[in-house]
């Protein structure tokens, strides 16, 4: 058999210095099969992947996703697998390394109700892209829609390698019909969000106009999105204590999604238009110990979920020994903690009922009910959203 624009597009990748982590959830997989059948994958693909389950995936992201196909999920598994590619790949130039992530819902033994779809995403420390195509329903088999399902991630591939496609994308082109849908969104990296991701910085003010002075008062979140309930908790905090609230942002976490470019973007949005005092900081401190050590002396505004995972040895790994040592930390730090209670299956928690460590029990404020009490949550908000763009 001669020459295709398939295998002429994946010579192409081989020849490249890229180096890449690739992680499909299931349809597009045969993409992984293509890639190892040509000679020199050896030099390209590190490793791949194919977190099929549910709790495959959720072990992969380092949390579980609010949708299993979703472009923003496909977002957190390239990132995933570009910090797996750092990992694997130490000693490589970062800017040659590519993590791709790819989820897809398509035909079945069983009818779907929802569309037919395949979300890719491609994360360098140049750029978030993602690439989205919704299928005809009812055009294909499922044989035909994993196919175009793994032509779309060769073909994203090669554009994050920045190699001619024109062949291979006539040839992907000829397949369509009038009423499938293309979706394209690149996200530009900052320099310091590239620098970030490497490694290069710890920390930098989204403003550009951080204070000198370190800050006194740090809330950290996810802020997926910013909310009313964080507006108020940073007013009790600031009027409490005397001092602005600075906000914090790491790129990666314990137990939710790493953030790409696209997801950065929004957040730093997310907080637009709130009072100039509000300073927003994007760092790569994913557990309190990594935030004491940054901002020495400060106070951490936390709700009474975070402290009990503070406390919890299952965010160390089940060692007790480890939690108390990161406890230890903080305290040697001068660390505390600003403690707003949530309500929690029809109850307000507070903290004089958790079961928290005497010595992190030391180090925390409770903000009492009469305070401040709501109801208002993230992930409330984005399942609001979610319900209304459906």
């Amino acid at each position: 058999m001669g020459e295709t624009p398939w295998t002429s597009l994946i010579g192409q990748l081989h020849a490249s210095d890229y180096q890449m982590v690739l992680a499909v959830t299931g349809g597009g997989s045969k993409a992984i099969s293509q890639l190892l059948d040509q000679a020199g994958a050896s030099r390209t693909l590190l490793e791949a992947v194919i977190p099929y389950s549910h709790s495959s995936l959720a072990e992969w992201l380092g949390g579980p996703p609010e949708k299993s196909c979703s472009e923003a999920t496909a977002r957190a598994m390239s990132m995933s697998a570009w910090l797996r590619a750092r990992h694997l790949a130490a000693d490589t130039d970062p800017r040659r390394l590519i993590g791709v992530g790819a989820t897809a819902s398509l035909a079945s033994d069983l009818p779907k109700r929802g569309a037919h779809r395949v979300h890719v995403a491609v994360q360098t420390t140049a750029q978030t892209a993602t690439c989205s195509l919704q299928l005809s329903k009812g055009c294909r088999d499922r044989k035909k829609e994993q196919w175009l399902a793994a032509k779309w991630i060769l073909l994203a591939i090669g554009r994050a390698c920045q190699i001619d496609d024109s062949i291979a994308g006539e040839s992907f082109d000829a397949q369509l019909f009038e009423e499938d849908e293309l979706q394209f969104h690149v996200q530009p990296a900052a320099p310091e969000w590239a620098d970030l991701l490497i490694g290069n910085l710890r920390c930098f003010a989204a403003s550009g106009r951080l204070s000198q002075d370190a800050p006194r008062i740090v809330f950290p979140g996810a802020f997926n999105p910013p909310h009313a309930g964080h507006r108020r908790m940073a007013e009790i905090a600031a009027a409490k204590i005397g001092q602005p609230v600075t906000f914090e942002l790491s790129i990666t976490n314990v137990d939710k999604l790493p953030l790409d470019y696209i997801s950065m973007h929004q957040r730093i949005e997310g907080f637009q238009g709130w009072d100039n005092q509000a300073e927003l900081i994007l760092t790569d401190a994913p557990t309190f110990q990594a935030k004491s050590i940054l901002f020495p002396g400060c106070t951490f505004v936390v709700g009474a979920d975070t402290i009990v995972r503070i406390a919890d040895p299952t965010y160390y790994a089940g060692n007790v020994a480890a939690r108390d040592a990161a406890i230890r930390t903080i305290a040697d730090l001068k660390c505390r903690f600003l403690v707003f209670g949530r309500h929690q299956q029809d109850k307000f928690l507070t903290l004089s009922e958790m079961q928290l460590p005497g010595s992190l029990q030391a180090l925390c404020e409770q903000v009492s009910q009469s305070e401040f009490c709501s109801e208002i949550s993230s992930t409330s908000l984005r399942q609001r959203r979610g319900r209304h763009e459906n």
